[in-house]
């Protein structure tokens, strides 16, 4: 089953990658960069790193979907009204892409992948924490809440009114 669920991700990643390409609109090449990200996720959670699986879902969703709120605002054709393409020097661009993807492939096919005979650790996900920081966790633990109450506290500024300072209604008459 898990073959079967990391195939259909892998195909919907490069699929909605591809669509990315192929699509006449930013906003819906934005949501199929986010359909990519979010198959992309899902062969992370195969792996049995749920942390890093769910906080790309949630890192990719609100990423995307503050992009597509700001080309519909700032963009002269987000809805893809008039034609477009998003891609420039087709001709370059394709052979480039070919040669990477043919080297890239060719490089996971011919190299001798190490093999371990250790056990995967108790808690993947500390054990990729600690690899990736080292004594610095605990520092990006605090930072990541100071970020997060620094946009709470300016979402909350930015209002003019409070959560419940509304205006009050009159009855019809």
């Amino acid at each position: 089953m898990r073959d079967i669920v990391f195939w259909v991700c892998a195909a919907g990643a490069a699929g909605a990658g591809l669509a990315v390409f192929l699509v006449d609109s930013m906003a819906r090449a934005t949501f199929a960069l986010l359909a990519s990200f979010v198959f992309a996720a899902g062969t992370v959670l195969l792996v049995d790193l749920s942390y890093l699986g769910v906080l790309v879902v949630l890192m990719m969703v609100m990423e995307m979907v503050i992009m597509v709120v700001f080309m519909v605002m700032y963009m002269m054709n987000p809805g893809g009204l008039m034609p477009m393409s998003m891609v420039h020097n087709k001709k370059g661009a394709l052979a480039i892409s070919v040669g990477v993807f043919l080297l890239l492939g060719a490089g996971s096919l011919l190299v001798d992948w190490p093999t371990t005979t250790d056990e995967p650790p108790p808690d993947p996900t500390r054990a990729l924490g600690e690899a990736l920081m080292g004594p610095k966790m605990l520092t990006m633990v605090v930072l990541g809440l100071a970020l997060f109450a620094t946009i709470v506290a300016t979402v909350v500024l930015a209002t003019h009114r409070g959560r419940y300072d509304r205006p009050e209604r009159k009855p019809p008459r």
